[in-house]
């Protein structure tokens, strides 16, 4: 019993802290730290699965007291890479396999978006965020929650992001383009884990 109302107890003080820090910080324009900011992402096939990181260019957030009014953020599609992979050929022929025009094909489409067009805040430093998600010069619309709150002097950003990439036209792999891949076959789901920091 006592156990049960600690936790609670915990719980109760860390959405306090959440809701505090939100309230105090400043209205106006949050820019991306580049540097301090990271994004991984995560691909599965039948045999197994992939992880890497990926790095934010450009991006700003504009918020208003509780109210994240816009944002948008710039990908950089060159720095993909592979971290689950020790040996370094094999990491690096992924990473090049990646690049090239059977995935994200950077040559010519070196930049990947996204923009905020709505965005409801559900409590606790929680939001609800739909946008525009633009891979190889396709745009989707997306949804998926965040979370924010203040670090410090930064406002630092949270959460995970299911992206199809069938949606955009990325068909490496793919059981929705090919049939009988068998244990060939890879996801067309992939994840991004959002790590970002904004000040």
């Amino acid at each position: 019993m006592k156990r049960n109302v600690l936790k609670s107890g915990i719980a109760m003080l860390a959405g306090i802290f959440l809701f505090v820090g939100m309230a105090n910080a400043k209205n106006g324009t949050y820019k991306v730290d580049t540097q301090k900011s990271k994004v991984e992402w995560l691909g599965k096939k039948v045999t197994g699965e992939h992880s890497g990181t990926i790095m934010i260019s450009d991006g700003s957030i504009i918020l208003n007291g509780d109210d994240l009014k816009s944002g948008s953020f710039v990908v950089d599609m060159n720095s993909i890479k592979c971290t689950d992979i020790k040996d370094e050929g094999y990491r690096g022929k992924l990473e090049g396999h990646l690049k090239s025009d059977d995935f994200f094909g950077i040559e010519k489409f070196p930049k990947s978006k996204f923009e905020i067009v709505e965005s409801k805040y559900l409590g606790e430093g929680n939001y609800k965020v739909k946008g525009n998600i633009t891979i190889k010069e396709i745009t989707k619309p997306i949804e998926f929650t965040v979370n924010l709150h203040k670090h410090g002097e930064d406002i630092h950003v949270s959460g995970k992001v299911v992206i199809d990439r069938s949606k955009f036209n990325i068909r490496y792999g793919s059981g929705s383009f090919f049939d009988n891949l068998g244990d060939k076959t890879i996801y067309d789901d992939f994840e991004l884990t959002l790590d970002l920091y904004l000040r």
